[in-house]
């Protein structure tokens, strides 16, 4: 699905969603289709399902969104380091 067709059939709803199809331009991420994982009653909810599947499947692009916005605005931020996951401990 497309964002418009999101907003149209989820008004007003917050949503965990995962990107099938992607790009970047700029910084920006820019998602071409796209599917609902899941509907949340609050912003709070999204954000900790969000978490949950990132960890479970971190391979994939999940997101945590409004319908109220008429365009998704999703910047990339290029870490640096290690994640903790990854990390090793010395001895």
């Amino acid at each position: 699905m497309r964002w418009t067709e999101i907003r149209q059939q989820y008004p007003d709803q917050w949503l965990v969603i995962d990107a099938l199809e992607a790009h970047t331009q700029g910084n920006r991420r820019k998602l071409d289709q796209m599917t609902v994982v899941e509907i949340c009653p609050d912003g709070a909810t999204a954000y900790e399902r969000y978490r949950e599947l990132h960890q479970q499947h971190p391979e994939r692009e999940f997101y945590f969104v409004h319908t109220s916005r008429e365009e998704l605005d999703i910047r990339e931020r290029h870490w640096l380091g290690l994640r903790r996951k990854y990390a090793t401990h010395s001895a």
